[in-house]
């Protein structure tokens, strides 16, 4: 059996590490027996060492046999999922579950909360009166069967060693490890049991991979890993240098959600993420032979109301309202002070500081500074300007929706700064390219 500090040892010196050292290692962290201190000089040494592509699977599927697998053999259809990198208005798991669900597709999908600049999926939905986002393996695995689709957190169960990984990650400069973002994406979704994943990759100034070199190279290494490992998967590079959704926040996100299903009013640049997912996710699930027949079919089940049919059966299994999409209002609740914040000057959106306008939803109560913060679901911003778009004095530039008068008047100071207005600029694409 390999002790850590010789694991340890052997990276700090760029060696390969073998399958055995990576396996006692990964036991020793979801056992207790591997210090804080040495997943720190573990994570150090990965983090300037690097990991070959054979290393991060070897970490990848250590981390998800560290804790329980869901298994699915009896199901009819793929089972799938996508991963997101994070963002602001990142509403896409929302409506695009569902679409997958409807066209005959099962998703059980374990998400997060949001820390940081960014949302999380599991925040938005309990800003739904009743919704239970950990419910019990029971439930979940029926709601998967009988919706098509469940969303619940990651529970102490499943890849547990990533949790006490990333949390020493966090504390000590190596989040933005490539190797480790890979293994710890990885783990929890092979431990789902899929059968294809397709990541977001997020790019710009309100990803975590601000550069379009380093999203890149995330989004190859999770191919390959995921290949190495036995999932076929694929990634898209897309942009987030501005809001992704015309609003942001977590009660307006699931509002503009449901609108979405329910054939309201689709932002294009979200409409244009989802489609392009949704057809890889279809066709990597053979549940089409090409992109242009997959988005076709997301279209259809939008249209025919059966992707908000499955939405709203996921909702109810799980313990929300059985009319949430008829009367959504009666259950998001809204924010006291719903104000525009206006030009002061005629121009066109030549910048947006998408991280700094994530940090003002929190500044409102709309995110977490740390992980124990409670969140004020109500609140956000909503009616984005797009990037490039003209923009005449007194036009609203975003409404912002506060607790009260103070928090209205914070957020405008601070978004002020980060939506600059002058010389006019080309629109920027939702999609960059297809790894």
């Amino acid at each position: 059996m390999w002790l850590p500090e010789e694991l340890i040892k052997a990276k700090r010196d760029g060696l390969e590490l073998t399958e055995d050292a990576v396996r006692d290692f990964v036991q020793g962290v979801a056992g207790g027996y591997v210090s804080d201190a040495q997943i720190g000089a573990f994570a150090m040494a990965v983090y300037f060492q690097g990991m070959s592509m054979t290393e991060q699977s070897l970490l990848t599927l250590a981390m998800r046999d560290s804790g329980r697998t869901l298994h699915w053999p009896d199901l009819d259809g793929p089972v799938l999922d996508k991963h997101s990198t994070g963002g602001v208005g990142d509403l896409v798991s929302l409506v695009v579950a569902p679409m997958l669900a409807a066209c005959g597709a099962y998703v059980p999908m374990i998400s997060g909360r949001g820390l940081g600049h960014t949302g999380g999926t599991l925040d938005k939905l309990e800003s739904i009166r009743g919704f239970n986002v950990n419910p019990s393996q029971h439930t979940f695995d029926q709601t998967v069967r009988e919706a098509g689709l469940a969303i619940t957190g990651q529970g102490s169960d499943l890849a547990p060693a990533d949790g006490r990984i990333y949390a020493v990650r966090d504390v000590t400069a190596t989040v933005d490890s490539i190797p480790l973002i890979v293994a710890s994406i990885l783990s929890k979704k092979l431990a789902e049991g899929l059968n294809g994943l397709v990541a977001d990759i997020k790019t710009g100034n309100g990803a975590f991979m601000c550069e379009r070199n380093r999203a890149g190279a995330l989004a190859r290494n999770l191919i390959e890993v995921a290949k190495l490992a036995g999932l076929p998967g694929r990634a898209l590079i897309t942009d987030m240098n501005q809001p992704l959704a015309l609003s942001a926040g977590n009660a307006l996100e699931v509002g503009e959600a449901i609108d979405f299903l329910k054939n309201g009013y689709r932002h294009p640049r979200l409409e244009e993420v989802i489609l392009s997912l949704g057809s890889e996710m279809l066709v990597l699930g053979d549940l089409a032979g090409e992109v242009k027949a997959a988005r076709q079919m997301l279209i259809q089940v939008l249209e025919s109301g059966a992707a908000a049919e499955h939405f709203a059966r996921m909702v109810v299994m799980q313990g929300g309202p059985v009319d949430l999409l008829d009367s959504p209002q009666k259950y998001l609740t809204a924010a006291p002070v719903v104000r525009d914040l206006v030009a002061q000057v005629n121009g066109y959106v030549e910048y947006m500081d998408t991280r700094a306008i994530g940090l003002s939803i929190v500044a409102l109560g709309g995110g977490r500074r740390q992980a124990e913060d409670v969140i004020d679901h109500r609140v956000g911003l909503s009616g984005f300007r797009l990037v490039g778009g003209a923009v005449n004095k007194g036009d609203p530039l975003v409404t912002i929706h506060a607790a009260d008068e103070t928090a209205w008047s914070l957020a405008a100071e601070k978004l002020r700064q980060a939506i600059v207005l002058g010389r006019k600029v080309d629109a920027l694409p939702a999609v960059y390219e297809l790894i």
